[in-house]
């Protein structure tokens, strides 16, 4: 018997990655394209101008908030792993999560999610401690936001005992492990680049659920309500057109989780 219900997928894109005279993607026209975005909170990336300017241009276009908040690192771009007390990375979410907020809200609108960025996301995937920390930090400042990661992250143990909702989280332009986590970025062929071909990988999330691994053999299962493409690529707006396009024309809606 097919399965009549209609699918329905959040398409999100990180985004105020620029720093003071120094701009990362365009945001202006992604934010034409997907319904969340993940906006940098000035760890990773993102300075007090560019986050109000880029959560006042998500208001005005009806785009949901999120804080991506990230390792203290803006040289390496929150891409390096790091050990972080967990009572002292719990406070710098914290810190990140209300400046953003409070960007939003001079803007008449507010943060709707969290999502962790780059070496923070993948550690909490597997650290309960971190994820601990990272959750804490939310359902400290408002435990109604959910957090966005993978399926089977440890994130969702920590946040079930913290009363906060998670939402699954998939990538169409990163390839994947067998196991179900993402491909390093130092591994050759870790983030893909041709508009076809993630468009396809991305209406095969939404509709069947899955998507092939790197090995060329596994099928990983992705039950994710929403798909991320990443704005700080070469070609970053063209990708991402090509997959709101694509789901759309699949019968796919396009709809904010939170």
């Amino acid at each position: 018997m097919v399965d009549e219900r209609p699918v329905v997928i959040d398409l999100n894109a990180d985004l105020g990655e620029g720093f003071g005279v120094w701009r990362l993607g365009d945001d202006e026209s992604l934010l034409d394209i997907v319904t969340s975005a993940n906006i940098a909170c000035g760890f990773h990336a993102g300075d007090p101008l560019t986050i109000r300017r880029t959560c006042a241009a998500a208001i005005e276009r009806g785009v949901r908030i999120g804080a991506q908040v990230s390792y203290r690192d803006l040289a390496g771009f929150g891409r390096r792993e790091m050990d972080v007390d967990p009572e002292e990375l719990s406070a710098e979410v914290l810190y990140q999560l209300a400046a953003v907020d409070g960007m939003a809200r001079v803007a008449g609108g507010r943060v709707s999610y969290v999502k962790p960025h780059g070496a923070l996301y993948n550690r909490v995937c597997r650290d309960p401690e971190q994820a601990e920390a990272v959750v804490a930090a939310v359902a400290a400042y408002d435990p109604g936001l959910p957090v966005l990661t993978l399926p089977g992250s440890a994130v969702h143990d920590a946040a079930a005992r913290h009363g906060v909702a998670t939402v699954n989280e998939a990538f169409a332009d990163r390839a994947y492990t067998p196991a179900g986590a993402l491909v390093s970025r130092r591994e050759p062929g870790a983030l893909l680049h041709d508009p076809g071909e993630v468009a396809a990988r991305a209406v095969r999330m939404a509709v069947e659920g899955k998507v092939a691994a790197a090995d060329g053999a596994t099928e990983v299962p992705v039950d994710a309500r929403s798909i991320c493409v990443h704005g700080d690529t070469p070609g970053a707006v063209s990708l991402a057109r090509s997959v709101r396009e694509a789901l759309i024309a699949a019968g796919v809606s396009l709809r904010p989780f939170s």
